[in-house]
């Protein structure tokens, strides 16, 4: 009897109508490197009171509005090909920005757009076709190597798989397994290194070729060895492709091509790396937080943009 409830649990949560649904008329990303834009864009979690989990028709009836809003007004486009860096303190919004690029939410106003196109109005393939993502936990299976790039894109063939390696930085170390590629990599990747579970996972970014890349603290965990190569895969795979890279080391979004500071879900300076710290606001106050030293050159930055002006 027991067992009996407890299926009948599981059939209730499969039949929730999901929060986030595709529309009707959905269509496809326009062919083409991509474009990235928020426009105005503001968004509050669900607030902590509005459902009980206990409850699954409180879940299935829940209003994802009306929480403590967490971002306000944030807007910025990263062209196609460019790079654009967020910043700031933890809990500041950052990776609340990355999380509506793919619709895992909806903004509640404003508008997120890829392609020129009101990610509501585009299809889940097209848009998973179009997005990839690389966070701080890269996730492997209990699977071989193999296995676990073939997630990217089945079809590809062995010689692919190999150059993705190369490009990612693995080569050597996927030569040296015992069974090659065949290699089981364990749960979750356990026999491979931080920096090399990073790199499986850049090397599965490459194979699946898609044109915007979120990059959520990929190096957050990582020694300055790992980091270092992990650091060369990732220049390999944004080459040519819109990239909005979350960062906490600043050292790792120095040549990005515009960086945004986001403080309490606002976007509160923007800029290159000379140019923030020529300002001296609250990058230079993160990036003297970090080196543990005055910003060098800040002096000889700003006189130069004042001689400019």
């Amino acid at each position: 009897m027991s067992a009996l409830v407890s299926f009948e649990r599981v059939f209730e949560v499969l039949d929730l109508k999901p929060l986030i649904e595709e529309k009707a008329d959905a269509r496809a990303v326009p062919d083409g490197p991509a474009s990235v834009e928020f426009d105005n864009v503001r968004f509050g979690y669900p607030a902590a009171d509005k459902v009980s989990l206990a409850s699954l028709e409180e879940v299935a009836a829940l209003d994802t509005r009306g929480g403590a809003e967490v971002l306000h007004g944030v807007s910025f486009r990263a062209e196609p090909g460019q790079t654009v860096a967020l910043v700031g303190s933890s809990g500041a919004g950052k990776s609340t920005i990355a999380q509506l690029l793919p619709r895992l939410y909806d903004a509640d106003e404003g508008t997120v757009r890829i392609g020129g196109v009101d990610v509501r109005d585009l299809s889940a393939p097209s848009l998973r076709a179009t997005l990839g993502m690389v966070t701080q936990d890269g996730h492997l299976f209990h699977d071989s190597v193999r296995a676990n790039l073939l997630l990217a894109r089945p079809s590809a063939a062995e010689d692919e798989l190999w150059d993705v390696l190369r490009r990612a930085r693995l080569d050597e170390l996927v030569r040296s397994l015992p069974d090659g590629l065949d290699t089981v990599v364990g749960e979750r990747g356990y026999r491979l290194s931080g920096g090399e579970r990073q790199r499986m996972t850049i090397a599965r970014l490459l194979l699946a070729r898609q044109r915007v890349v979120i990059l959520d603290e990929a190096t957050a965990h990582l020694d300055n060895t790992s980091e270092a190569a992990v650091q060369e895969a990732l220049a390999e795979a944004l080459a040519g492709r819109t990239a909005v890279v979350i960062a906490h080391r600043l050292s790792t979004v120095r040549a990005a091509d515009v960086i945004l500071v986001v403080e309490a879900g606002r976007i509160v300076e923007r800029g290159t790396h000379e140019q923030l710290l020529a300002a001296d606001g609250r990058y230079a106050e993160l990036h003297r937080t970090q080196f543990g030293k005055p910003v060098p050159g800040a002096a000889e930055v700003a006189e130069a943009g004042e001689a400019v002006a």
